[in-house]
């Protein structure tokens, strides 16, 4: 039998960053799955997760465990195949490095992804678009902030990802007319920026607190911004635009596994 901690601290934390080059995202992802996977793993064992064996993470486990995911936690059919896809991921990994496992890898990749329904790309009209953008009260240093955030979401289509992982050195602070984003794949782009954006990030730029931190945004505790810190601003101020434009309350996807803010209508 084989102890499942050193290999599954060695893909988290050596493999996916350094040489799949995985984004932070991904590997805080993938750690989470992991998390959710050893907790249910170690109730039907009976066993504390640092005693889990690879072998009995077989395939009756894993699906039973997918099961629990869309059942138990109500999970989405996405974020059922999201987590199959990290535990797909291990085990591929695996394949090279303990080649008893290869027949209950296999096992294991046989599994089926769920088919899930293709939503179509949804869009904000002008209006609500400015409703959102005029949102935040700019006469706080919070509400500077979090306009300056919804404009590069919204108005230069960054994921929210990019938008917390967004650091000082990958703006253009002479010219203020793009942002460079390194984004999936470790592939970098550089995004052109409106004028009514710049001038959101620059009047953010006056009032951001002095400090050592290299994020653009940081929340009240002077912490670098979390993916739920902006959804959190983002539906509070979804709520305020929708007293101005009501169908504005529908413009995000807050609650999905992987969310990404709509493109407006031109």
């Amino acid at each position: 039998m084989t102890a499942l901690t050193p290999y599954l601290s060695s893909f988290l934390r050596e493999h996916l960053p350094k040489e799949r080059r995985a984004s932070q995202h991904t590997c805080e992802a993938y750690a989470q799955s992991f998390q959710l996977l050893l907790q249910f793993a170690a109730g039907r064992l009976k066993l504390k997760p640092s005693k889990i064996e690879i072998e009995r993470l077989d395939a009756p486990l894993i699906l039973a465990f997918l099961e629990h995911l869309e059942k138990q936690r109500g999970n989405s059919a996405r974020t059922r195949n999201a987590r199959f896809a990290a535990i797909n991921s291990f085990f591929r990994y695996l394949e090279y490095r303990v080649p008893s496992c290869l027949d209950q890898s296999r096992r294991i990749h046989a599994i089926p992804m769920k088919k899930t329904d293709q939503a179509l790309v949804g869009y904000l009209t002008r209006d609500e678009l400015q409703a959102l953008l005029d949102a935040p009260d700019v006469s706080t240093v919070s509400g500077i902030r979090d306009r300056a955030m919804l404009h590069l979401a919204f108005a230069a289509g960054m994921r929210v990802s990019e938008l917390v992982g967004l650091r000082l050195d990958q703006i253009d602070r002479q010219t203020m007319s793009s942002v460079h984003i390194m984004g999936k794949g470790r592939r970098e782009r550089v995004l052109p920026l409106w004028k009514q954006t710049a001038a959101a990030v620059k009047a953010w730029l006056k009032v951001r607190p002095v400090t050592d931190a290299p994020e653009l945004f940081f929340n009240a505790r002077a912490q670098a911004m979390t993916r739920s810190g902006f959804e959190y601003i983002l539906t509070k101020h979804v709520a305020a635009a929708a007293r101005k434009a009501p169908s504005a309350a529908n413009s995000s996807q807050c609650s999905q596994y992987s969310w990404t803010p709509r493109r407006t209508s031109t």
